[in-house]
């Protein structure tokens, strides 16, 4: 009896629905979805190029990438332990398989992801091959489709994985550019950093049955509200009755629309040329001991504190705040309101103002320093509202010829219900991806948080500065801990693991320059940080204002293409 229970186990499956006991070739006949109750159950990223692409024409792209630990990353385990435990159990090298293939005879390339490999999660070696598996698609002139199924950034590498986001977003520009399909495919589940880039910034987006999709997961939206949340909240169905997806599909007709859509869109592509594809340029190398570069008008040396020392004066209730430096860096600050869809958030703020005897478009979250104007603010946290109205003042920039500079201080983006139902991940989405290719020179300032995918949506730029005290991560370090550690106590050890002080993100080319702060910080003398940011500011923007647009798109995309996985392994080696 003990001897064969493993066959029965094998023999019998238990639907995670309805808890009917399956024989599992039955199942599998059925692609893996219940008979009893529709229920489709996660399929693994090498099934699911099975059940898509004809047979015969399935050709996997080379998935063999260096090695690299980019920033040490050590929870209870060890960073690389995690990765040689998820290769062992799930056969992959990471967590996509790309390939080439037909389906109903249309040739197109596919990037898949597998859940099973780290929930899915979005580092430099998935954002280095769905890069390129994008620039072969431009290469070979063919459509692109993406299946996601992932948890969100890996946040064992920090910021880094953070700036896969926007090196993905720009190769589906790319595509865009060159008059080339796009589609993805969400699966479930689909959340965070690749819900709020390439999973809902293609032409079209498709969600199976029973896929969930959102930017933050259920569980924080309820820990953040307090609220029990709506019946079927973010399923497939509500998100297409919110016009977040242009389909749902069950998973035996899956593969018949996506042959039809491929279909319809190769009758109708255009003949245009090739765009010629940008290669990478080599990151700078920075020395591991490279001292943070000071403005015009800096005079203090940079003090070390400990990573958790340094957030706790990020969130500093008399941190200087948007408004203020509106105050005392700009001039004649015109703001402008609303997103002209029906709502102005107001933890975005934005409009033109001078800097020096330039006009320039300034957006940015803004906090506040009291309670009841942290509260009416939402603590800084931009809803969708708040990122349409950011990307309507950028699109206006751009025809008005103006520079864009953008403040960045949030914990993250609006967790809430009905951000989530008014589509935050296709919001923070679309600023990424617009940002890529925004003709004017754009500069962007980390100047307290710069939390998650709330962030990114403004910090896509040509030029990168952060304040001396300010911090930037892929997440929180309380929410790391409370993943990755027994419990949230461990908060300060995670700030430590995600390297998200302002030195640390210079030596990882995350940030282009360190704004010193005066010697305790900026909250001490306003003024003075005024000055030195100013200072900055000009020192910065001036050099672009002289270089084309077109190479201004063409270098801030090789800015963040540079952050794909073959940089992150050189960088691996050299140390």
């Amino acid at each position: 009896m003990t001897a064969t229970a493993p066959r029965e186990e094998q023999l019998w499956s238990r639907c995670a629905g309805c808890a009917s006991l399956l024989y599992r070739k039955r199942l599998r006949r059925n692609l893996d979805v219940c008979p009893e109750c529709g229920e489709h159950a996660r399929l693994s990223a090498p099934e699911r190029l099975r059940q898509l692409v004809d047979p015969g024409s399935l050709g996997l792209m080379p998935d063999q990438l260096p090695e690299t630990d980019p920033i040490d990353f050590v929870d209870v385990l060890p960073y690389p332990h995690r990765l040689s435990a998820a290769r062992a159990s799930t056969g992959l090298s990471e967590a996509v398989v790309c390939a080439t293939a037909t389906v109903g005879g249309h040739p197109a390339v596919l990037a898949v992801m597998d859940f099973r490999f780290l929930g899915g999660s979005l580092g430099c070696a998935v954002g280095e091959l769905i890069t390129r598996a994008a620039e072969r698609a431009l290469d070979d002139r063919v459509p692109l489709i993406l299946i996601t199924a992932s948890g969100g950034a890996r946040m064992q590498e920090g910021a880094l994985s953070l700036m896969q986001m926007a090196t993905v977003s720009q190769a589906i520009a790319a595509l865009r550019e060159a008059g080339l399909l796009t589609v993805s495919v969400l699966t479930d589940p689909t959340y965070g950093g690749v819900a709020a880039s390439f999973a809902t910034n293609t032409d079209l987006v498709l969600a199976e049955s029973g896929a969930r999709m959102g930017f933050a997961g259920p569980r924080v939206i309820r820990q953040v509200t307090g609220r029990a949340l709506p019946e079927g909240f973010q399923s497939a169905d509500v998100l297409l009755r919110h016009g977040q997806v242009d389909m749902v599909v069950q998973r035996r007709s899956l593969r018949g629309r996506l042959a039809a859509l491929l279909a319809a869109t190769r009758a109708a592509r255009p003949t245009r040329p090739p765009v010629p594809r940008q290669e990478p340029v080599p990151r700078r190398e920075r020395l591991a001991d490279a001292a943070p570069a000071a403005t015009p008008g800096g005079g203090d040396t940079p003090a070390v504190r400990d990573a958790w020392d340094t957030v706790r004066l990020a969130r500093h209730p008399g941190r200087p705040t948007t408004l203020d430096y509106l105050d005392s860096v700009f001039d004649g600050f015109l703001e402008l309101h609303g997103d002209r869809l029906g709502g102005d958030c107001p933890a975005v703020v934005g409009g033109v103002a001078r800097l020096a005897d330039r006009h320039v478009m300034v957006i940015g979250h803004q906090k506040g320093h009291t309670t009841a104007e942290l509260v009416a603010r939402n603590f800084g946290m931009a809803s969708p509202a708040g990122h349409r109205k950011a990307l309507r003042l950028m699109r206006l920039a751009a025809r008005l010829g103006l520079p864009v500079i953008t403040l960045v201080d949030t914990p993250g983006a609006d967790p809430g219900v009905s951000a989530e139902e008014q589509g935050q991940a296709a919001a923070i989405a679309e600023n990424i991806l617009t940002l890529t290719v925004l003709p004017t020179p754009v500069l962007a300032v980390i100047t307290g948080e710069g939390g998650s995918g709330g962030a990114l949506a403004l910090a896509v730029a040509d030029r990168v500065l952060m304040l001396e005290n300010a911090v930037y991560s892929v997440i929180s370090p309380e929410g790391c801990a409370a993943i990755l550690w027994p419990d949230r106590s461990a908060a300060p050890q995670a700030a430590r693991a995600l390297r998200l002080t302002a030195p640390d993100l210079c030596r990882l080319g995350v940030v282009d320059e360190v704004v010193p702060e005066p010697s305790t910080a900026a909250h001490d003398d306003p003024a003075e940080t005024a000055h030195r940011l100013r200072a900055a500011l000009l020192n910065n923007l001036l050099p672009l204002l002289d270089v084309p647009p077109a190479m201004l798109v063409r270098l801030r995309r090789q800015r963040f293409r540079r952050f794909g996985m073959a940089r992150a392994g050189a960088r691996a080696g050299a140390r």
